[in-house]
């Protein structure tokens, strides 16, 4: 069968398209920005792909008219505040090109819906799925809570949480009861309602065995990983102080912060688990899919994760826009040095951020991305997400990865940190010899007075940054 995959960068699709192509399928990948898709050499020769951005009408006739089905996985907590609408849009677009496809079956993951009130990110998933059964299709909508598994928002954020936070004084909402549902699962139910009749035009709720509040989780994922952990919730924290709560512990955005919260407010537990039947899927424990997911951050295998979704940062950028360094108007930083081994330097390149720091004044760039924080920016939580492989796309601290290609010896980074400008960050490495590029693009007087403000500590920082990587034996900081 020929299937349209849309969100295919997504942390879903990611998990999604293996599962397709080992099932035979024919995959067409719906991707917006092609520089961010790096799949595996293993499915790169059996998948299509076609650029398709759901807001961009003339993009759509790149969707094929000989599709059998089509997934729609395009979700945001969106950093624009327009956002219900824009996702209005998308699903519109969608319903209307597909209908003029030979599509017989549209799957749609979105969320568990079962109150009246909602908040604005659930509503605006309900939403998108009343669009997307207008079409001429059958139509089949799983509704799914908290999703855990590695790289998931929800897992990252409850680590962070408990593995930082021996005594917590929280929110009242952490006595909201969800049902939390592992990502593995979630997979098997979209791989397996696909062109199934008896899922045509009908919604299913989809989870776990267990029903928990999200304090029981957080208790639950310490004894996993056998903490001890205190937690008392207050009644007097508003949203705006719950939201400023979880920014500055975790990882998210302080957009995004304000999105789960106010969805965290309304239960989320299954009603309609008809499908657990029809499919025969007996989904995973709560406990059960933790340490699933442990298993593979310990063996640093995480196929996806939600922090390399733009979503995980404030600016809304296709790679392909500011590949380009520019050199007008710029200031520049460029230091070279001459290696030894090229293959060691470029592998502690592709090392370099997250666990593993930046070579050199680490104090200074966790400084700097605390500061980072205290304005709204992304800080240097979210790390990377494999600390052996860098993909174009990819977070990495408080940079996007723009173009990584090993072969080459060429990394480009791109700051999402909070500037008044904009800054990359570029290794070259020749045969024998790095090349360190800082650019840093001003916006005014503001950006000109930043650049000389920082540059003693550039001085330094950068020169001690390419020392180290360019030496044979990685040291490590003192």
């Amino acid at each position: 069968m020929k299937i349209l995959l849309t969100g295919a960068t997504g942390y879903i699709g990611k998990r999604l398209l293996p599962i397709l192509i080992e099932n035979g399928h024919n995959v067409v990948c719906c991707i917006r920005d092609l520089n961010r898709f790096n799949p595996p050499k293993s499915l790169a020769n059996k998948i299509e792909l076609i650029k398709v951005d759901l807001l961009k009408e003339e993009t759509l006739k790149n969707i094929p008219k000989d599709i059998d089905a089509a997934y729609y996985l395009v979700h945001s907590m969106s950093n624009n505040s327009n956002y219900y609408s824009l996702e209005e849009k998308s699903a519109i677009n969608f319903r209307e090109t597909i209908t003029q496809t030979k599509a017989k079956h549209v799957i749609y993951l979105g969320g568990i819906v079962n109150e009246n009130k909602l908040s604005k990110h659930l509503d605006s998933r309900k939403n998108v799925e009343l669009e997307l059964q207008k079409g001429a299709y059958n139509f089949t909508s799983l509704r799914a809570g908290i999703i855990i598994g590695s790289g998931s928002a929800s897992f990252e954020i409850i680590r962070d949480l408990v593995e930082k936070l021996p005594f917590m004084i929280t929110p009242k909402w952490l006595n909201t009861k969800c049902q939390p549902i592992g990502v593995r699962d979630v997979i098997t139910f979209l791989s397996r309602s696909l062109l199934n009749e008896k899922t045509y035009n009908k919604n299913f709720d989809i989870g776990g065995p267990d029903v928990l509040t999200y304090k029981e989780m957080l208790l639950q994922f310490a004894k996993v990983r056998k903490l001890k952990r205190h937690i008392i919730t207050v009644p007097i924290m508003t949203p705006r102080i719950s939201s400023y709560w979880l920014y500055f512990v975790t990882s998210t955005s302080y957009k995004l912060a304000v999105s789960l919260v106010n969805s965290m407010k309304i239960e989320v537990i299954c009603q309609n688990t008809e499908l657990n039947g029809i499919l025969d899927v007996q989904p995973l424990s709560y406990e059960k899919s933790l340490r699933l997911a442990f298993q593979k951050v310990k063996n640093n295998t995480i196929i996806s994760s939600w922090k390399d979704a733009y979503a995980s940062s404030d600016l809304k950028i296709n790679t392909s826009d500011f590949i380009e360094v520019p050199t007008f108007g710029c200031f520049k930083d460029v230091r070279t040095k001459k290696v030894i081994d090229r293959e060691k330097t470029i592998g502690k390149v592709w090392k370099i951020g997250g666990k593993n720091g930046w070579y050199y004044g680490n104090r200074l760039w966790k400084f700097r991305g605390f500061l980072d924080k205290l304005v709204g920016g992304v800080g240097l939580r979210r790390g990377r997400t494999s600390q052996d492989t860098i993909n174009t796309g990819d977070s990495l601290d408080f940079w996007r990865v723009l173009y990584a290609n090993k072969n080459e010896g060429r990394l480009l980074l791109f700051a999402e940190m909070k500037l008044p400008g904009e800054a990359w960050l570029e290794f070259k490495v020749m045969e024998n010899e790095i090349i360190q590029t800082a650019t840093f693009r001003p916006l005014g007087i503001g950006g000109r007075l930043y650049w000389y403000s920082v540059l003693p500590f550039h001085g330094f920082i950068f020169k001690g940054m390419i020392k180290r990587i360019s030496e044979t034996e990685l040291l490590k900081e003192q």
